[in-house]
């Protein structure tokens, strides 16, 4: 079996800001707030849950510890300088203006703090990093148009794409197909959740009504052949999970996971850690297992990392520096 080596560079498309949160640093910020999250960390220092609704909950409470641009900042970083030590070379993170509204911030400065923690870790290791602004399908359409409006209303070079995430199974996406509109006219790159509680169906209606080329998630698309077809012929990225996706009960074990077969069918995928420390996971972690699991090989998991730098929402200048690292990379390890 093959063992990855840390030499490889790895990319992150998917994965939550607030739910990358090191239980280590909810707990001190919890103590500072007078916030009791005894009942979602447990002695050993881990998260607790154990279905998605108490999940939901955890993520919650574990968030709202976050109260200033500055305890933002800091979340940026921490994460960002843990990805960076796996030899991650760029990352985007799925940021929720609907959780800064809860915190009483702006969304300006929810930006803002969060950019100055990304900056500080790029400056010590070199790590590229941008954001997702997400609107939440179950909260509704207003709701969602309006943080693309936010988004619009206030550009920041580090925000660079809109997404939706919340509960595939609340409101027909042509509810959102306006939002969606409005963010590609602006400019910026757009995804979907999609296909991971939602059966096939759930992707084909982001694609029809979003015109999405990255989805994230998108797995349950193995579930109807044509429409894996129609992926790989379209080019459409998936940002799969898959430590995300069995921790959640999608499939139970990692090697009942669709990646593989989705790969082997030609469909455009990369590796992604979605909320790692509430599932056990890191990056590192997904490329380890998902190759070991799979008996993929280096040139395997260069060839993830590429697909993620071309589906990046990021400026030409900055992909074509990553493409440069990645070739380094697989230049030094003689593949």
């Amino acid at each position: 079996m093959p063992t990855p080596h840390s030499s490889v560079p790895k990319v992150e498309l998917h994965c939550h800001i607030e739910g990358a949160a090191p239980p280590s640093l909810v707990k001190r910020l919890a103590e500072r707030e007078g916030i009791d999250v005894s009942g979602i960390i447990g002695p050993n220092g881990k998260y607790i849950w154990s279905d998605f609704t108490s999940f939901l909950k955890a993520y919650d409470l574990a968030s709202s510890v976050f109260k200033t641009p500055a305890d933002y900042g800091l979340l940026a970083e921490t994460y960002f300088r843990m990805l960076a030590a796996e030899g991650t070379i760029y990352a985007e993170v799925f940021i929720s203006p609907d959780h800064a509204q809860a915190a009483g911030l702006s969304y300006r400065t929810y930006v803002e703090g969060l950019a100055a923690g990304i900056e500080r870790a790029k400056i010590d290791t070199g790590i590229e990093g941008r954001m997702i602004a997400i609107g939440v399908r179950h909260f509704g359409a207003a709701s969602v148009e309006r943080v693309v409006k936010e988004v619009i209303g206030s550009p920041h070079p580090m925000v660079s794409g809109f997404g939706l995430a919340g509960d595939e199974r609340e409101g027909h996406p042509s509810n959102f197909a306006r939002a969606f509109r409005m963010a590609n006219e602006a400019g910026l790159g757009i995804t979907a959740h999609a296909g991971e509680f939602g059966g096939p169906e759930s992707v084909k209606a982001a694609l029809e009504f979003f015109q999405v080329k990255r989805i994230g998630h998108g797995v349950r698309a193995v579930e109807e052949a044509a429409l894996v077809d129609r992926l790989a012929d379209e080019q459409i990225v998936l940002e799969t999970c898959p430590g995300s996706n069995v921790a959640l009960g999608v499939y139970p074990v990692l090697r009942f996971h669709p990646i593989n077969i989705l790969k082997n069918r030609g469909v455009r995928i990369t590796l992604n850690s979605d909320d790692p420390p509430f599932f056990g996971t890191t990056l590192g972690k997904e490329y380890s297992s998902v190759s070991n699991t799979f008996n993929w090989s280096e040139n395997d998991q260069i060839a993830i990392s590429r697909t993620a730098i071309e589906a990046a929402f990021c400026d030409e200048a900055t992909r074509q520096r990553l493409m440069v690292r990645l070739g380094s990379a697989q230049k030094n390890a003689g593949l």
